[in-house]
C-alpha cells in the first residue's frame, strides 16, 4: 500500500528555484502534517515491509507444518545375474507408498505454527507502533529546529539593532569604543548561532525524509506549529490500557500456546503413523499388483530417554515464558510509569516557562533595551538580558518539543491512543 499522492501537498518555490544556478538539483518542498507524515512513514518505511515479509514467511512455514507428506514412488530391478546386468533382471518391481502421521499431530502442528503466525503479526503491529512514535519525535526534532532558526534569525535582528544603537552613541560620546567590540561579538555570535540552526534543519529533516521513504535531501515544510499538549490521564489508566494492548504481551502469550502445543506433540512420541502402500511385480512369474496397509507402532522401552529429553525440554520451555511473561508485565508497567512521569514533568516544565520565566525575560530585555536608548542602562545590561531572552526562548521551544514527544512515547508505551483512553474515563 502507498499513501495517497494528495496527502503529500508539493508546493514550488518559484522564486527560490529561479535563483539558483543552473547546475544545481533543485528539489520541491513537502508540506506535511504530524499526522500525514505518520500515514507516510507507515505505508512507506522499509522497516514495515521487513515486518510483512517475516509474517509471510510465518504463515509459510504453518503451510508446512500440516502438510501432508509426498507420496514416494520406488522402482527396482531384482535378481540380476551380475553387477548392473540391468538388461538380464529377472524382476521388475514398483511401488508406490504413503505414510500419514497420526490425525492429532496435525492438529498440535497446526496449533504451534497458528501461534507462530500470530506472534509475527503482534510484532508487526509492534513495528507499526515504534515507527508512529519514531515519526513523532522526528517531526518535534524538525519543529524544534525550525523554531531555533527563527529564534536566531530575531536575536541577530536584535543583535544589528544593538550594534546602531551602540555605534550612534559612540559617535554621539555616550559610549566607549569598547561597548561597540561587545556589539559587534554579539552579531557575530548571532551569526555563527544561526549557522548551527541551519544545519540542524537540515539533519532532522533527512531524518523525516528517511522515514517516509523520500529521498534524502527533500524539503519538508511542517505545517504544524509547536503548542502545549493537552492534560495527561491518569497514569492507572494508561498502564491498564497497555496491559491489555501491548502487542508484545500478545505476541508472548500466543509463544505460550505454542510450546503448550509442542509440549502436547512431544508426549505423543508413542502414537502409531500409518502406511499405505502399492506395488506390483513385472517379473515373469509375477502375481500382479499387491497392495498394503499398516501402522508404523514405535517400541517406547527407553522411555525416560523421552520424558528427559524433548518432554522435559518443552515443559521447560513453558515456565521460562510464563517466568518471561510475568517479567514482561513489569517492565510494560514500569515503562508506562516511567514515560507517564517524564511526559507530565515535560509539560510542567513547559507551562511554567510559558507563563512565568518567558514573560519576566522578554519584560527585562524591553526595559534594558529601552534604557539603554535613553542613555541609562549599560551596553553589558542589553547584552545579557538579551542573552537571558534567548535562553528562554530556546528553552521553551526545547520544552514544548519535549511535551510534545513525552506524549507520543506514552501513546507507544500504552499502545493505545490517549484521547480514547480519556473517552473511556469520560464517557
Amino acid at each position: 500500500m502507498k499513501f495517497p499522492t494528495a496527502a503529500l501537498v508539493v508546493v514550488a518555490h518559484a522564486t527560490t528555484l529561479a535563483a539558483q544556478a543552473p547546475g544545481i538539483v533543485r528539489r520541491d518542498s513537502l508540506v506535511l502534517t504530524r499526522t500525514a507524515a505518520i500515514a507516510a512513514a507507515l505505508a512507506n518505511n522499509p522497516q514495515l515491509d521487513v515486518a510483512r515479509e517475516q509474517t509471510a514467511q510465518a504463515r509459510a512455514r504453518r503451510v508446512q507444518a500440516i502438510a501432508i507428506p509426498d507420496p514416494s514412488l520406488t522402482a527396482s530391478l531384482d535378481n540380476q545375474p551380475g553387477f548392473l546386468h540391468l538388461g538380464s533382471a529377472q524382476q521388475k518391481n514398483a511401488a508406490l507408498g504413503l505414510s500419514v502421521p497420526f490425525p492429532d499431530k496435525f492438529r498440535l502442528h497446526n496449533t504451534i505454527a497458528t501461534a507462530d503466525v500470530r506472534s509475527a503479526e503482534f510484532g508487526y503491529t509492534s513495528v507499526r507502533q515504534q515507527l508512529a512514535a519514531q515519526t513523532s519525535r522526528s517531526y518535534d526534532t524538525l519543529l524544534v529546529a525550525n523554531r531555533h532558526r527563527e529564534i536566531f534569525q530575531t536575536n541577530r535582528t536584535l543583535a544589528a539593532d544593538f550594534l546602531a544603537k551602540t555605534q550612534a552613541r559612540f559617535q554621539g560620546g555616550t559610549a566607549a569604543k569598547l561597548d561597540v567590540l561587545k556589539a559587534q561579538v554579539a552579531l557575530a555570535q548571532s551569526d555563527n548561532g544561526l549557522i548551527g540552526a541551519e544545519r540542524d534543519v537540515v539533519t532532522a529533516t533527512d531524518a523525516i525524509d528517511r522515514l517516509i521513504g523520500q529521498p534524502l535531501g527533500t524539503p519538508i515544510a511542517a505545517q504544524d506549529s509547536l503548542s502545549v499538549p493537552p492534560p495527561l490521564p491518569d497514569v492507572a489508566l494508561v498502564e491498564q490500557a497497555a496491559l491489555d494492548a501491548r502487542p508484545e504481551l500478545a505476541a508472548l502469550s500466543s509463544q505460550q500456546v505454542g510450546a503448550r502445543a509442542t509440549t502436547s506433540l512431544a508426549r505423543e512420541f508413542w502414537l502409531p503413523d500409518f502406511t499405505l502402500s502399492a506395488q506390483r511385480d513385472y517379473g515373469p512369474d509375477g502375481s500382479g499388483a499387491l497392495f498394503s496397509a499398516g501402522i508404523a507402532l514405535p517400541f517406547p522401552i527407553f522411555y525416560w530417554q523421552h520424558s528427559k529429553g524433548e518432554i522435559a525440554q518443552s515443559q521447560h520451555r513453558e515456565r521460562e515464558l510464563s517466568a518471561s511473561y510475568r517479567d514482561l508485565r513489569a517492565q510494560v508497567s514500569q515503562d508506562v510509569r516511567a514515560t507517564h512521569a517524564a511526559a507530565d514533568a515535560a509539560l510542567r516544565q513547559a507551562l511554567f516557562i510559558r507563563d512565568a520565566l518567558l514573560p519576566s525575560a522578554r519584560e527585562a530585555y524591553r526595559v534594558a533595551s529601552v534604557s539603554y536608548g535613553l542613555g541609562g542602562s549599560s551596553a553589558l545590561d542589553v547584552l545579557d538580558a538579551r542573552r537571558n531572552l534567548l535562553d528562554a526562548e530556546t528553552q521553551y521551544a526545547d520544552a514544548l518539543a519535549a511535551a510534545n514527544s513525552a506524549r507520543a512515547d506514552l501513546e507507544r508505551a500504552a499502545a493505545t491512543p490517549l484521547a480514547r483512553i480519556e473517552m473511556r474515563r469520560n464517557p
